[in-house]
């Protein structure tokens, strides 16, 4: 029987470049923008998205914007407050450490199994998915962050590739866009000292090797060490989420 088709690259193209697909609705479009805005942080946690002001700043319909809003909550990004209209969802390390366990739960689980069923066209491309990564985190700096992210995704996808599972492919994708959120307040402390290449090195080499075991306990340490990093900083007041209040988006 023929192995399935590896679908996962192209489901990526929408994240490596946004307006590469000429087909995409004005609603689609908008609804990107909007996430991105949101992971970024330029629409602040907690913000109140107000339509009329939205309308301007995307220069959209109300219908559009609302339908976009709308799929955001599904994503959780955005919180719906009944009559009242849509805000940012709050941030705060109680949501990332439970993120985390999510992520290790799943994650770890996935990456054994696609060790155990990956073949050689799974290894050959998880291959171009990690040189392409490399290339771009030697070194990795603020300014080419949000291409980083887009790679990043897509090796952590590819992983898991051997044996492809649609529905935990939905829901490590969700959870790493949360996780997106928290990941550039811990990039921008100051002192911190990570060496991402090295970790993605690991796992890389221990999957392409077949030892899952020790691929999943270095995917499991590398998983946790920003929510660890954050987590530190936080106790120790070197950086504050921003909490929910009556900004407006």
């Amino acid at each position: 029987m023929a192995k399935r088709a590896f679908l996962i690259p192209s489901l990526m193209d929408d994240t490596l470049d946004p307006s590469s697909d000429a087909t995409r609705t004005l609603t689609e479009k908008t609804y990107t923008e909007l996430r991105t805005d949101i992971i970024e942080g330029r629409l602040l946690p907690g913000s109140k998205l107000r339509v009329e002001h939205l309308r301007q700043r995307y220069a959209v319909g109300a219908g559009t914007l609302r339908e976009s809003l709308t799929r955001l909550v599904s994503d959780a990004l955005v919180t719906a407050e009944g009559q009242r209209g849509f805000r940012v969802s709050p941030i705060a390390i109680e949501d990332l450490e439970d993120i985390t366990r999510l992520r290790v739960h799943i994650e770890t689980h996935a990456l054994r199994e696609s060790i155990r069923h990956g073949d050689d066209h799974w290894r050959s491309e998880l291959r171009a998915s990690y040189e392409d990564l490399s290339r771009l985190e030697q070194p990795l700096t603020r300014d080419n962050r949000g291409r980083w992210e887009a790679l990043n995704l897509r090796f952590h996808e590819m992983l898991l590739a051997g044996r492809p599972s649609p529905w935990e492919l939905k829901i490590l994708r969700m959870l790493a866009r949360h996780g997106e959120r928290y990941r550039r307040y811990a990039m921008d402390l100051p002192g911190a000292v990570r060496d991402v290449h090295a970790e993605h090195a690991e796992i890389y080499e221990l999957a392409m090797s077949g030892q899952d075991a020790r691929a999943a306990l270095a995917l499991e340490a590398h998983i946790c060490a920003t929510p660890q990093v954050l987590s530190r900083a936080f106790r120790e007041g070197r950086v504050r989420l921003p909490a929910a209040d009556d900004r407006t988006g």
